[in-house]
């Protein structure tokens, strides 16, 4: 969820993130997937390209640590080769929520006679400061994810920025998105009480991640209702192909429930 709110993030506000990690707003352009993939790319994985020069900017923004980061890196790099071995590329992990995992301090994929490295941003070293700037205002609902021992604080003056943004659209997504992140070091009673509420839920990306949550919950009600109902049928000494072909499970999910039913 976190990852695609910053993806949604870097999409809305290409220049200010592009100012931050490469130094000027240049004129980035998201590259089709379709043509880097022998097989998906991960949703949350952005590639952008500097439609003026030969530079294509990587990003991957990560909630937690992951041990098949460095892996991914140096796979992404090898498929924008493929495609444009001409074009020079810089590839950034953005690590979200702090930790003191050795994972999110890896830099180099290594494989026999293969090296690769890529660069790392751990929001929680970073100074507010940095983020609390209003000429870039795509950087502010990062600010409340720096290295502060107030995170409250630092909420506050990035939703007093926000207030003093004239367009409403930019003004709805930068609370829906910092509502969000600011999820990881705050209470929600709280953010409510920094963030107006009504403003939050006008926010199209906040709209859409309740919306996938409640759809996420749905799905899952109905597949611990129709567990149950294998259950109940596996206890009558229903045959497991029935089963199956009655609730729409797997033999495979059938046979699992029906050990957990001999178990108990």
């Amino acid at each position: 969820m976190y990852d695609n709110v910053c993806k949604f993030i870097t999409e809305e506000f290409t220049a200010d993130i592009a100012t931050w990690l490469l130094g000027s707003p240049v004129k980035l352009t998201e590259l089709s997937l379709s043509e880097l993939s022998l097989e998906p790319i991960r949703a949350d994985s952005l590639i952008l390209q500097d439609v003026d020069s030969n530079l294509v900017l990587h990003l991957e923004f990560q909630t937690d640590p992951d041990p098949e980061i460095p892996f991914r890196m140096a796979d992404y790099r090898l498929r924008v080769y493929r495609r444009f071995p001409e074009k020079r590329m810089r590839q950034i992990v953005i690590y979200l929520r702090k930790t003191n995992s050795k994972l999110v301090r890896q830099k180099t994929f290594s494989l026999e006679n293969i090296k690769h490295k890529f660069e790392v941003i751990r929001l929680w070293e970073r100074q507010p400061i940095e983020f609390l700037n209003p000429n870039f205002v795509g950087l502010l609902p990062f600010a409340v994810l720096s290295n502060t021992k107030n995170p409250q604080e630092i909420l506050n003056q990035a939703a007093q920025l926000i207030e003093e943004i004239p367009e409403k659209r930019v003004q709805l997504n930068l609370v829906g998105t910092a509502a969000i992140l600011a999820g990881l070091v705050l209470k929600e009673e709280v953010i409510k009480t920094i963030l107006r509420e009504d403003v939050m839920r006008e926010s199209v990306i906040y709209q859409e991640i309740l919306q996938t949550g409640l759809q996420r919950g749905i799905q899952q009600g109905i597949q611990q209702a129709t567990e149950q109902f294998a259950r109940t049928l596996l206890q009558r000494n229903m045959p497991v192909e029935e089963v199956a072909s009655l609730t729409g499970l797997t033999i495979e999910q059938v046979q699992s429930l029906h050990n957990t039913v001999d178990n108990q």
